[in-house]
């Protein structure tokens, strides 16, 4: 069948839509994306405002278009942090029914990790044995592990490099005590999740999903991704502890000038690679490999297996 899975993130309104069916890898036929940065239209109360509101209802009608355009047979729209940590979250999923007929389903923050976590293990299968998942989105960081499809261990930290970015990094290029106190705030979230992972044992591989550890790998020299999926991309630690203070001595505007670093994306590369280091080193991982397969993946994985049989 043809499905689409709409993802409504923090960064993002993105509709992806693949051919799939139970016990194959869903194959990607079409992708629309808009830009929101719903996480940055909050107001003082923590609420999307009337503008962001009506944004949003537009963009999930044009995604509803370029659905049925390309004959889409079921829809499963979802959305995370921006809207799931709205105050009037319950208001915006109502005038998104109301007025395109989508019912966001909001993830919590261990079920986006879950999820992601799903996409991962059968993207590298039981080969990989015990994993340990990081995520970095707009909103929130997802880190995730265990030996099965489901995690044993799974948490969301408000360590998006959106929402870090407006609330910490105001200057461009930022203020260097601005950055120092970032650095201590990534560190300090993701210390007090560590003990509940590595008692577990040390994962036999790391692997990280996003947009920004993809961007992280491709200045750090990793492959393009017109080169494939099936290209092995890596992130050493080392590499980025290298890369940090190159990104907060620059511009947006300068880190544009990466490889595969894209406007949309420039100002809030500084904010991930600070969680990305910050997570790699508390973890105690020297190198990562980035993964094809992410959260929406995981949500066409996890409908395909309650579909009954035959």
């Amino acid at each position: 069948m043809r499905l689409g899975v709409l993802d409504v993130g923090s960064n993002t309104v993105h509709l992806l839509v693949v051919d799939a069916h139970a016990g194959a890898a869903p194959l990607p036929a079409h992708s629309h994306k808009a830009e929101l940065r719903l996480a940055e239209l909050l107001d003082e109360d923590g609420a999307i405002g009337p503008e962001g509101i009506d944004r949003l209802v537009a963009t999930v009608g044009e995604a509803l278009l370029a659905a049925e355009d390309k004959g889409v047979q079921e829809l499963l729209p979802f959305a995370t942090s921006a809207v799931r940590e709205a105050s009037n979250v319950d208001l915006v999923t109502a005038r998104v029914r109301d007025e395109t007929g989508v019912d966001l389903g909001v993830l919590s923050g261990e079920e986006e990790a879950r999820l992601t976590f799903l996409a991962a293990r059968r993207w590298y299968g039981w080969s990989a044995g015990k994993l340990l998942l990081l995520d970095i989105g707009g909103g929130s960081l997802e880190v995730a592990y265990g030996i099965d499809e489901e995690p044993v261990a799974a948490v969301s930290l408000p360590l998006g490099a959106g929402r870090l970015t407006a609330g910490w990094l105001p200057g461009d290029p930022p203020d260097p005590s601005d950055v120092r106190a970032l650095r201590r705030h990534v560190r300090a979230q993701i210390a007090g999740t560590v003990g509940e992972f590595t008692r577990s044992g040390r994962p036999d591989h790391v692997v990280a999903t996003s947009k920004t550890f993809k961007q992280l790998a491709r200045i750090a020299g990793a492959a393009r991704s017109s080169e494939g999926a099936y290209v092995r991309r890596t992130l050493s630690r080392t590499s980025l502890e290298e890369w940090v203070p190159k990104l907060a001595a620059m511009t947006a505007e300068q880190r544009t000038s990466l490889p595969g670093v894209s406007v949309g994306r420039a100002p809030q590369l500084l904010a991930g690679a600070l969680v990305a280091e910050g997570a790699m080193d508390l973890f105690g991982v020297n190198e990562l490999e980035v993964c094809p397969w992410a959260l929406r993946e995981g949500v066409i994985l996890r409908h395909l297996d309650h579909l009954p049989v035959g």
